[in-house]
């Protein structure tokens, strides 16, 4: 399927039968350290918690599915932790191998930001390891500025790695409309 084909998938908040899925999916992409500081496969009871953070009115967790079949998911997850901080969030974006590079992040992340007023979320960040330049490009495509830089702070196999927090306000009216919160294109 090309590019242009992909044009049939649908877009859900996530269940607990997708959490299989969806760690499969993150799983894929441990070994090639570039995308997660995970050094070894999780397991689905491991993310049972992670799973239960999420809720569609406040920090949504959804898998796109194509064919029945989910192909990648988008979370949003609080920053920080404290009151003062309930109106950033940061966001992962996970896609099967065999669906990168089909424009897949960037339906995804145009409907994330057209979503935030509905949940509050003023200010979305994103944490990409400095050597991930598919991820950094997606996000500045869409707006997202390098607000800072942590060189070295991760070491994997004895690699040390940096680190980019990337940033984007969104604001309501500030150009992203409803139109993506449905169906993003």
């Amino acid at each position: 399927m090309s590019r242009s084909e992909f044009k049939d998938y649908m877009i859900d908040d996530a269940t607990l039968e997708d959490l299989k899925e969806i760690v499969e999916i993150y799983n894929e992409t441990i070994a090639g350290r570039m995308v997660t500081a995970d050094l070894e496969p999780i397991t689905v009871e491991s993310r049972l918690g992670w799973f239960k953070e999420h809720s569609p009115d406040f920090r949504p967790l959804w898998v796109m599915r194509a064919n029945g079949k989910v192909i990648a998911w988008l979370s949003f997850q609080s920053f920080y932790g404290r009151p003062a901080y309930l109106a950033t969030a940061e966001i992962s974006i996970y896609i099967s191998g065999e669906y990168r590079s089909r424009g897949i992040g960037s339906i995804l992340l145009r409907r994330a930001l057209a979503y935030c007023p509905r949940i509050a979320v003023k200010t979305v960040l994103g944490f990409v390891f400095a050597h991930n330049g598919p991820s950094l490009a997606l996000l500045e495509k869409h707006g997202f500025e390098k607000w800072a830089f942590l060189p070295r702070v991760a070491n994997m196999d004895g690699v040390e790695r940096d680190l980019v927090i990337l940033g984007r306000r969104v604001e309501p009216g500030d150009g992203m409309g409803n139109e993506g919160v449905e169906r993003a294109y």
